[in-house]
């Protein structure tokens, strides 16, 4: 029965949420998706509770690559980018700022975790030109299945499948399967699938 409502609800946050798509399309139409989305994204976050997760899902199912089912964002937490993609049963906590990034099935997101692209977003070589007219890069960012992220990590490098990121690390480089992070700036301590008494493993089987 509960499988049955939730397809219920579902269904009944997409027609609702088919306004504001369209208006989305519109609006992207006079702007690009890339001006047009980030507005969309901060309207949705800020509905609350349970109706916001299913508003926001249905939302982003239309207008992502991939919003998949059971993906569960939370009130507060924003995308960045069109580009994002959002794994099965995803969950991330309140207040999450997320750039373009994969996050790839059962990741799961503590609150005010921000996902950013790379280290080089701004050039800082001259001093004769403003930072902000710099050129930069923006690297997309893959966090892989099964892995978990702490409250207030801010992850700027792809990180490994059934990895744990401790709360408040910065990785700023990029972390293999199965490994445990922590620190800023964050650094492995262990691998989930070592031996006991064994910390060696790489972790990339």
């Amino acid at each position: 029965m509960k499988p049955l409502l939730k397809s219920i609800a579902s269904g009944i946050a997409l027609m609702l949420v088919l306004p504001a798509w369209a208006c989305y399309w519109i609006h992207s139409l006079f702007s690009g998706r890339p001006r047009a989305f980030p507005g969309w994204s901060q309207a949705f976050a800020l509905v609350p509770g349970t109706t916001g997760v299913y508003l926001r899902r249905a939302f982003y199912r239309l207008v992502l690559p991939r919003c998949d089912t059971g993906a569960c964002l939370s009130f507060g937490t924003i995308l960045s980018h069109p580009t994002a993609s959002i794994g099965r049963n995803v969950y991330t906590g309140a207040f999450c700022c997320l750039g373009d990034v994969t996050l790839e099935d059962d990741v799961l997101l503590a609150s005010n975790v921000s996902i950013a692209n790379g280290t080089e977003q701004h050039g800082i070589e001259r001093l004769d030109v403003p930072i902000r007219l710099q050129p930069g890069r923006w690297p997309h960012v893959t966090i892989g299945t099964d892995t978990w992220i702490g409250d207030r990590a801010t992850v700027l490098a792809d990180v490994g499948c059934h990895c744990v990121i401790g709360a408040g690390a910065l990785v700023v480089g990029p972390i293999p399967d199965y490994a445990v992070a922590v620190g800023v700036p964050a650094k492995v301590v262990r691998y989930r699938n070592a031996p006991s008494g064994d910390e060696s493993n790489q972790g990339s089987s």
